[in-house]
């Protein structure tokens, strides 16, 4: 008996073969082996055609079923994560009417803020836990407004892993968890944010059907079963967007529990057990992947632009030429705890919206030309990722989650032990570390939303953990004044 879950990302599509009664995957793999298409036609755009995904979507599985052996009728349950906040509109014969707007494009902005600035502060927050920002919602109301006559053949409006469950079963549902993140659900009414789809003037009945997390939510069909070499009727009974389904993938269900990726971003993803929000929304709430009417479980994202891409750049442009990030952490260690005075402040990949969406740039503080050396701006650089990441976490725990133990996929920054070290001792928190990754992951909740499991401590009782950081009491204080002085000249850009 298998589980096959697939990561649908803006990179790559990748699938996963999950034996159910094991947890071990079989067989995996990713298409295209380059990254995929991103269109911008104008700055700050990015559109991608979800064809795209389909046809590497089809590659993928052609690959794992052709490497494992497995017959198609061993496979009892389909499981989907997909990229967050993109939008793809259909017509009534399922049609896609324009290239997805994705997570990245940044053109909806002025109409999320004006909903936000109309609508009033308060009122938003209260009912989306979120400023209707640059997300699904948002995008829907550019192509109302810029391109009328594609949104007056709009029949439904999707998120990305809503339009693969069409592609597979030829039916078009949503979710809570997915109308969340696209800020069209009400969380003091439980239900479809009628108050904001008004405001934009949007016809209700755009949303799709609105079926659980964990459920039968269509099978394949015949067409498509043909089509990817799967059996007709294979249940999908799963979906989540990418951050909550990594959150899944590390067994993060309650309230108190993170999970941790540092890749060219860094997220912190936190549940939180009781309606809440920031005032002044430097970080996102949606529905987790067990919210319902009766038990509250949100998920309290805080996205770092500026992480694995900085330690990216210095290698690139300070580290020696051709070194290893191995062989860079190793020569970062030679600098103390502090980098002996350095700070660098790593936002230079755009407007960070935990800094209130500005734009202050990457900079280096307290450069000493006759005493530091490429190790110190190393570890600065590090060092300045972390605390980035405790910046964030403060914030998070005045929400009313408290971060003592982190779980985090062994992958990207978390092979660093500075960047492991550095975040254990100077948030407090147990870093554990697990072989995982989302496709696994979102097998893993179809065996879940088919019963094949009874619940996630089932799901996940063969979660590999690979390691356990344990916070450096001794030099705790070595590590807070390193931080405390971060933040002090953080402040101080913020401030000009």
């Amino acid at each position: 008996m298998f589980l096959l879950g697939y990561d649908i990302g803006s990179s790559s599509v990748k699938a996963s073969l999950v034996n159910a009664e094991t947890g071990n995957c079989i067989s995996s793999a990713f298409f295209p082996k380059a990254e995929m298409n991103i269109t911008a036609v104008k700055a700050g755009w990015a559109e991608q055609d979800p064809q795209a995904w389909w046809e590497n979507l089809k590659l993928s599985t052609k690959s794992i079923l052709e490497e494992s052996g497995v017959s198609a009728a061993e496979i009892k349950a389909i499981g989907i994560s997909y990229q967050m906040h993109g939008l793809v509109c259909v017509d009534k014969d399922q049609n896609v009417l324009r290239p997805a707007i994705i997570w990245c494009d940044s053109r909806a902005v002025p109409y999320g803020q004006k909903a936000f600035e109309t609508l009033g502060e308060e009122k938003c927050l209260s009912h989306l836990l979120n400023s209707p920002g640059n997300f699904t919602a948002s995008k829907l109301a550019w192509i109302k407004e810029n391109e009328p006559s594609i949104y007056e053949r709009i029949y439904k409006v999707m998120l990305p892993g809503d339009y693969i469950a069409m592609k597979l079963s030829g039916e078009i549902c949503t979710t809570v968890s997915g109308l969340s993140e696209g800020m069209f659900w009400d969380f003091k009414e439980n239900r479809p944010a009628s108050f904001l789809m008004d405001y934009f003037g949007f016809d209700s009945s755009m949303i799709a059907t609105i079926k659980p997390t964990f459920s039968n939510q269509g099978g394949v069909s015949a067409a498509t079963a043909k089509e990817l070499g799967l059996k007709e009727g294979t249940p999908i009974t799963y979906r989540a967007g990418d951050q909550p389904n990594n959150a899944l993938s590390l067994n993060v269900f309650n309230p108190g529990e993170i999970a941790s990726t540092a890749g060219t971003s860094g997220v912190v993803y936190g549940v939180n057990g009781e309606v809440n929000y920031d005032p002044l929304s430097r970080v996102n709430t949606f529905a987790h992947v067990n919210h319902t009417d009766e038990q509250t479980r949100l998920g309290v994202l805080l996205c770092i632009n500026g992480t694995g891409i900085l330690n990216s750049w210095i290698k690139k442009n300070i580290a020696p030429e051709g070194i290893s990030y191995n062989e860079m952490n190793v020569l970062a260690s030679k600098a103390p705890i502090g980098s002996g005075g350095i700070s660098i402040l790593p936002f230079g990949n755009g407007a960070e919206r935990m800094l209130g969406n500005k734009e202050i740039g990457c900079s280096i503080r307290g450069l000493n030309f006759n005493t530091h050396g490429k190790h110190h701006i190393i570890r600065a650089a590090q060092e300045g990722i972390v605390f980035s990441f405790k910046y964030g976490i403060d914030i998070m725990e005045k929400m009313g989650i408290p971060v003592k133990k982190i779980h985090a996929g062994h992958a990207n920054m978390f092979l660093s032990p500075i960047f492991r070290d550095t975040l254990a001792s100077v948030t407090g928190a147990v870093i554990e570390l697990y072989d995982t990754d989302g496709s696994v992951g979102a097998a893993k909740g179809a065996g879940i939303g088919a019963g094949i499991y009874k619940d996630n401590k089932e799901a996940f009782a063969t979660l590999d953990k690979l390691d356990v950081i344990e916070p450096n009491v001794a030099k705790h204080q070595e590590y807070a004044d390193a931080y405390n002085k971060w933040e002090h000249r953080l402040k101080k850009s913020m401030s000009k």
